[in-house]
């Protein structure tokens, strides 16, 4: 130590100056002049004898400044002194300086504060190096303000009509055994998943979609609830889940007969029977009719002949296939008598009772992933490999003894579509999974927003929630999820409205159209707000303790299995286009002259800026008005685009492939806008008047956040205005100001267990 410090901290007059002595060299800006001034103030204060002078002329002697060590000596000194009390910042160092000197003469205070006038209040740097690190830093987590709403109603609404059996996988979920496992191998990991997956399968979690007749609940939407909550937790667990009870088991369950059910749906329910769903093949992921594995009948042995007929037809990433799996559900060309009757599926044995790969049958691990390392993919070589004519999945298709091909439905296409949308239960329960992937990654992150301090003023630096950029990174996707959960609800009860009817009808195939299109846009944005989140939350987001990378690597994978969902949007614009078509086929000329016209009035309106003035945007019936026109005006383009390639003599494939990007922009005004009305739905139907005005700030956040995502055509087409494009945004930002009083509340009705959600700092 100086012996200029030295003598300082000698002089007890001197005490209540240290902060200012401090301060005058801690960013070296003082001017000699400035310092003569701030010492000849500091002299004229009572107590001060000639040897404190002559120690603070020496210290602040322009011509030698302290050290580095001094200073940081100094600082070290004053924190010590002041102990751990929380001071609010910004503080002037007289401040400082009369909680260090306890009681002072009146006389001293006057001159601390005219010192103050020189050096002004400390910097946050200056105040945290006096104080010390803020110790809030990663404080205790807060309890929330008082809720706006009940969190209870709100759980209750997203809940829904299955809370029984959402409470009850919540509850398992909490136990012991399912803790989180860190750090271990793949091998290690996969045995963990089987073990999860046996013990829900022991409470009957997996059977729970499984008819009552052969050991399930015989309940579609329980098993779709149950399904989301899984989504809380683990995702290879979800994902192995999903394989066993939804893929293999639910495939017997909508492709299979009284047989099939009888001998394989128990032992599946059970997992005493695991299974793999093999259709994709390296090369036809998407493309199913394009599938090259054969399943050849032979009529002498009363058998398939099941055939990977090159390396690029192997099944491919088939779950359950590396370790676990016994039974596969195989999707192969039907070839009976020379025919080929197209994608059928057909039951083929894996494994024997010792886990060893059957005859003709030779799989091997895909290797190391992005993600899911805890579910066994694999890829299967079928080497001429025979089953019985009876493992033949034949409710839409059979074969009989004599080789001869029967089926309900005649068409080849009919029948390989109706077989696939028999399978669109995938679709929704990966929609809404991913839904509660985003809602478990913005419950780790909003919790952590109001814990974590940072910047602003030292030890009372402003937590993340109260910085207006973090706000906009969190807010409006926390609302856009809420809508999509909404969205999932209603597709779901729609689907087991429509569970087990073989019908093609108009509404079964919307349905089919509505599941493809809100996975495909749920999952994109799942993908989207588990990354904000992660970014949110720094690098604590980073270590896998703290769930959100692992999350993001695992939930990645969601936008391809179960349909890659660039193809799934173009599935949903192809069945509007149909729709679009279909107004017209009915029309008689005049009727038809009189639609055109009115569609032409409609158009020509929409260079009018109706919706332009400041304040329209803030009504539901306008945001959704705006939504309705986007998705109206980008289907009638899109429709009048390919119709004029298709009259130039383009192929209509082709001609669809042309114009792609309108596909996808059609495909996302059409789900932006139902998923809206979901939520608005509820709005306008729910009882508790708070509970309402909580859905619509969600609405209007999750509208205007989609708008202005899309503002460029909304200005382009004269849809908004310049001064009503600018007023979206400002009220994206004041409304994501007003979510933030009720984020933590949000979150928390999402009732995702502590034991579950598990990120400590979200604890």
């Amino acid at each position: 130590m100086r012996d200029e410090l030295a003598a300082v901290l000698r002089h007890p007059a001197l005490a209540p100056f240290l902060p200012l002595l401090h301060a005058a060299w801690e960013d070296g800006d003082l001017t000699a002049d400035e310092l003569a001034e701030l010492y000849e103030t500091i002299e004229q204060a009572p107590g001060i004898t000639d040897e404190a002078r002559q120690a603070l002329h020496a210290w602040l002697d322009p011509a030698r400044p302290p050290s580095a060590e001094d200073l940081a000596r100094l600082a070290r000194h004053i924190r010590r002194s002041l102990g751990d009390t929380v001071r609010s910042i910004p503080m002037a160092p007289a401040d400082l300086g009369l909680e260090l000197a306890g009681a002072v003469d009146p006389d001293v205070v006057d001159v601390l504060r005219r010192a103050d006038r020189t050096l002004g209040p400390l910097s946050a740097a200056t105040g945290e190096r006096l104080l010390g690190p803020p110790t809030a830093r990663l404080a205790p987590l807060p309890e929330p303000e008082p809720a706006r709403f009940d969190p209870a109603a709100l759980t209750a609404l997203l809940d829904g009509p299955h809370a029984a059996v959402k409470a009850k996988v919540r509850d398992i979920l909490r136990r012991p055994e399912f803790a989180y496992r860190w750090g271990i191998s793949a091998s290690e990991y996969r045995e963990v998943v089987l073990r999860w997956a046996r013990l829900l399968a022991a409470e009957g979690i997996g059977g729970w979609g499984i008819p009552t007749d052969y050991g399930g609940r015989g309940d579609p939407g329980g098993f779709i609830a149950a399904f989301t909550v899984l989504a809380h937790h683990d995702l290879s667990l979800l994902t192995k889940f999903g394989v066993q009870f939804g893929l293999f088991a639910g495939a017997i369950m909508q492709l299979g007969t009284e047989e099939h059910h009888r001998r394989y749906l128990p032992a599946a329910a059970r997992l005493e029977l695991p299974g793999c769903f093999a259709m994709t093949e390296t090369a036809h992921g998407s493309d199913v009719a394009g599938l090259e594995t054969t399943a050849t009948y032979l009529p002498e042995a009363d058998a398939f002949d099941v055939h990977t007929p090159h390396d690029l037809a192997r099944k491919d990433y088939i779950g359950n296939a590396a370790s676990h799996g016994r039974l596969a559900v195989v999707f192969a060309r039907l070839i009976v008598d020379d025919a080929d009757h197209g994608v059928h599926a057909l039951l083929v044995p894996l494994r024997d009772e010792h886990g060893r790969p059957l005859p003709g049958v030779k799989i091997e691990d895909v290797g190391d992933k992005a993600g899911l390392q805890g579910v066994d993919n694999g890829r299967i070589w079928f080497d001429h490999v025979r089953v019985p004519r009876g493992n033949l999945l034949d409710r839409f298709g059979r074969v009989h003894p004599d080789g001869t091909y029967h089926s309900p439905i005649a068409s080849p296409t009919r029948r390989f579509f109706t077989t696939l949308g028999t399978l669109v239960g995938g679709r929704v329960s990966v929609g809404a999974a991913a839904v509660a992937v985003a809602e478990t990654a913005l419950a780790i992150a909003v919790r952590y927003a109001t814990r974590r301090r940072q910047f602003g003023t030292g030890r009372r630096a402003w937590v993340l929630a109260d910085y207006r950029t973090h706000q906009r990174r969190l807010m409006p996707r926390l609302a856009a999820t809420v809508t999509y959960h909404f969205a999932l609800a209603d597709l779901a009860d729609d689907y087991v409205a429509l569970h087990g009817l073989d019908e093609d009808t108009p509404n079964r195939r919307r349905l089919e159209a509505r599941a493809a299109g809100l996975k495909a846009y749920a999952t994109w944005h799942a993908v989207d707000t588990i990354q904000a989140c992660r970014e949110a939350c720094g690098g604590q987001g980073y270590l896998a303790v703290n769930r959100l990378g692992p999350m993001r690597a695992d939930a990645d994978v969601f936008t391809t299995f179960e349909g890659d969902n660039t193809v799934l949007a173009q599935l949903v614009t192809k069945g509007l286009l149909t729709e679009y078509r279909s107004q017209f086929e009915d029309l008689t000329p005049g009727r038809l002259l009189r639609h055109l016209t009115a569609r032409l009035g409609g158009a020509m309106a929409e260079a009018i800026p109706r919706l332009g003035a400041v304040g329209d945007v803030d009504e539901p019936e306008s945001q959704l008005e705006l939504l309705r026109r986007r998705e109206a005006h980008v289907l009638d383009t899109l429709a009048r685009r390919i119709r004029k390639r298709t009259d130039g003599g383009m192929d209509p494939a082709v001609a669809f492939l042309d114009v792609q990007p309108h596909v996808l922009a059609a495909a996302r005004a059409h789900v932006e806008r139902i998923a809206l009305e979901s939520v608005l739905r509820r709005e306008r139907t729910v009882d508790d008047a708070d509970l309402r005005a909580l859905l619509g700030r969600v609405r209007s956040l999750t509208a205007l956040w989609w708008i202005e995502g899309d503002l460029g055509w909304f200005l382009e087409h004269g849809v908004l205005s310049p001064p009503g494009a600018a007023e979206v945004r400002r009220q994206v930002t004041a409304l994501s100001a007003e979510l933030r009083l009720d984020a933590r509340h949000i979150t928390d009705a999402f009732a995702i267990p502590d034991e579950v959600l598990a990120a400590p700092i979200a604890l």
